[in-house]
């Protein structure tokens, strides 16, 4: 999240740019939200986990005007500036999922 214009990830030796304002959602709770669940695969074990995970999940519209969305496990230390940052470049705010996360995320 360097950059002024896009977000930066990348992954295995793969890059992937977003324009900020291409950004149209930003989510963030202790779960997987139930929207973009169906869109991701998650491992069983990961499913049995007792530990708290923070995940933002933004959703954007790709260079073909097609709605895409990521799904980010953010750590514990990290989430409040990720969120701030977030909220700031791209001028949206960020929706939560329930009471807990709105806490955890804004400390």
């Amino acid at each position: 999240m360097t950059g002024s214009d896009s977000l930066l990830f990348e992954c295995h030796g793969a890059e992937l740019h977003i324009a900020y304002q291409r950004i149209n959602t930003l989510e963030y709770g202790q779960n997987v939200s139930r929207r973009y669940a169906a869109a991701i695969l998650i491992s069983p074990v990961l499913l049995l986990s007792k530990s708290r995970k923070h995940y933002v999940t933004l959703g954007y519209v790709d260079a073909e005007g097609k709605q895409q969305a990521l799904v980010f496990r953010i750590e514990k230390g990290d989430i409040r500036s990720v969120l701030a940052a977030l909220e700031a470049r791209t001028g949206r705010r960020i929706e939560y999922q329930d009471a807990e996360a709105r806490k955890a995320g804004k400390g």
